[in-house]
């Protein structure tokens, strides 16, 4: 009999450990990020570069930069969890950038040799090229987006660079 009491109490204490450490290891996610495995790193930098972009477009009205960090994010963490808010950034640079006609805004003036010489080696894109950019950034924020906070000021925005750009249907195979 006192085999069978051993027995049962170390049963016991067998289920209730593993039943602790069971718990221990949290629930499934759902949702649509359940599926989207995201690197804690990759998150991290993004996140950064994100920052720093808000930061750039709010504070220094440095579009270009914000453009470039924004730009660096989509191409290295499509997957980001903010990508909604990148894209914005994005958009909203290039439409600005588009009403300089490209070019940011800076304290120092060059010479009308260098300005010329600046202008003929730049990669500088045209501002109907920016339009276009705008265009493409705030689409796929609607699109991929619907309950983003950005979403209502993207479909505004889209009105003046010529409409949504509806994604194209996979063919059926």
């Amino acid at each position: 009999m006192k085999k069978f009491l051993l027995f049962v109490a170390l049963s016991i204490a067998t289920v209730l450990v593993l039943a602790s450490v069971s718990l221990g290891q949290g629930r499934a996610k759902t949702g649509p990020d359940a599926s989207v495995i995201r690197d804690a790193d990759l998150e991290k930098d993004s996140l950064h570069n994100l920052e720093v972009a808000k930061h750039y477009f709010k504070q220094k009205k440095a579009y270009l930069a914000a453009l470039r960090r924004c730009e660096e994010i989509d191409a290295s963490n499509p997957n980001f969890a903010r990508m909604d808010e990148v894209l914005f950034i994005a958009g909203e640079s290039s439409l600005r950038l588009a009403e300089t006609g490209g070019k940011q805004k800076t304290k120092l003036t060059l010479p009308n040799e260098l300005q010329a010489k600046e202008r003929q080696e730049s990669k500088y894109k045209t501002p109907e090229e920016l339009r276009e950019d705008a265009r493409v950034y705030l689409s796929r924020l609607v699109n991929s987006y619907p309950d983003s906070e950005f979403r209502k000021q993207a479909e505004a925005d889209l009105v003046s660079v010529g409409g949504l750009i509806q994604p194209s249907a996979t063919p059926q195979e």
